[in-house]
């Protein structure tokens, strides 16, 4: 029997599954289309170093290449190595990854750099169990980083994976759901090249990721068509099973921008939650009492000028839509000192590289250019 890194352990592939799922042409037919039509070009590539896999794999979670690029490169750029990006405070981290979404992974890529350093010497581990115990690395990731930094035997079942097993082997079910996500990993284990797994592995990001696209698949050019079971069966469109449709929820909030002498007051923000650990507005409930509210703020900011509503907008999380109400409020004349140690008042002209939610750094940005309260 063949043996594999699986990411809970090194062990024989199952005989029933190596039976029913092994197939060395799959692998071979990828390998091949890799190497003459893959991405070679992009800036993770050409590398073993551990570090800037990791940080590519992480980046690429949830997010297309082309967004991801120029994150990347600023980051080598101010964090070259594991030990700088340990050791950077929380707040420069955050900065560079504002507006690349998904915060919880700003925020595990610097406690998984600081485990690095502090458990493992600044080397990343070779065998993908130890990398899935460290802070934000998923048994997908950690495969994908065994396979392209130390060429580890291991498999990955990412989304671009899983849409094209199922459109190749017609698999019939929402990929999500454990039954089927774990047949998939059996299968994803058994065709395991013995040979060639950096290639391998890249060969199947690159064809979920150009060719077995979501919508408008290249089918008439991809290496798989010959064996697909949705393009012979007339099923492209309709696998992978999409997830079931729930309501998506909405949230209302309501934002005060709190303006003074070409400043705005911030809020740090707790670690956990949405926006985790980033600046952001000060918020108040839907329908709270303004003129409360106010007074409130008079008595911890500052005597209130004005308060004027601002045009309400909407973002979408992956789970909610955040239904925003913004409130611009100037001061008469601010105290000397804030109230709460986790309010900052911050300059206008440092907004652009502010740690902040997208959506609040473009509203912020709009009202002191609309307003020319830029110094």
């Amino acid at each position: 029997m063949k043996r594999v890194v699986t990411n809970s352990s090194i062990s024989s592939i199952d005989s029933a599954d190596a039976q029913t799922f092994a197939d060395p042409s799959f692998s071979a037919a990828v390998i091949l289309w890799q190497k003459q039509h893959g991405r070679h070009a992009l800036p993770w590539q050409q590398t073993r170093d551990a570090y800037r896999v990791w940080l590519s794999e992480i980046m690429l979670q949830q997010t297309q290449v082309a967004a991801v690029i120029p994150y990347y490169q600023r980051f080598l750029s101010s964090f070259p190595d594991v030990q700088s990006l340990a050791a950077a405070p929380s707040e420069a981290v955050m900065a560079h990854w504002s507006g690349l979404g998904y915060y919880t992974r700003a925020r595990n890529l610097h406690r998984c750099a600081q485990r690095v350093v502090a458990e493992h010497g600044g080397i990343f581990p070779r065998d993908p169990e130890l990398l899935q115990d460290l802070p934000g690395i998923g048994r997908s990731t950690a495969a994908a980083i065994a396979a392209f930094s130390y060429g580890v035997q291991a498999a990955i079942l990412d989304g671009n994976v899983k849409r094209v097993f199922a459109r190749v082997f017609g698999i019939d079910g929402y990929p999500g759901a454990k039954p089927i996500e774990d047949a998939m990993w059996r299968r994803a284990v058994a065709l395991l090249p013995e040979q060639g797994v950096e290639s391998y592995t890249q060969g199947l990001m690159d064809l979920g990721a150009t060719l077995c696209t979501r919508s408008k698949p290249s089918c008439a050019t991809c290496p798989l068509a010959q064996r697909c079971v949705a393009l012979a069966t007339d099923r492209v469109g309709q696998l992978p099973v999409p997830k079931p449709k729930k309501a998506i929820p909405e949230k209302h909030t309501g934002m005060l921008v709190i303006v003074d002498q070409h400043q705005v007051l911030l809020e740090q923000r707790p670690d956990s939650g949405i926006w985790g650990g980033l600046l952001s507005l000060p918020e108040i409930a839907p329908g709270a009492d303004l003129e409360a509210t106010l007074s409130r703020a008079t008595a911890a900011f500052g005597a209130v000028a004005s308060c004027e509503p601002l045009q309400p907008f909407t973002h979408v999380f992956t789970h909610f839509k955040l239904q925003i109400s913004p409130f611009q409020i100037a001061l008469e004349r601010r105290l000397k000192g804030v109230a709460q140690a986790n309010y900052v008042w911050y300059p206008a002209e440092k907004l652009a590289d502010a740690p902040l939610p997208a959506p609040v750094k473009k509203l912020l940005l709009e009202v002191f250019r609309e307003a020319d309260l830029f110094a």
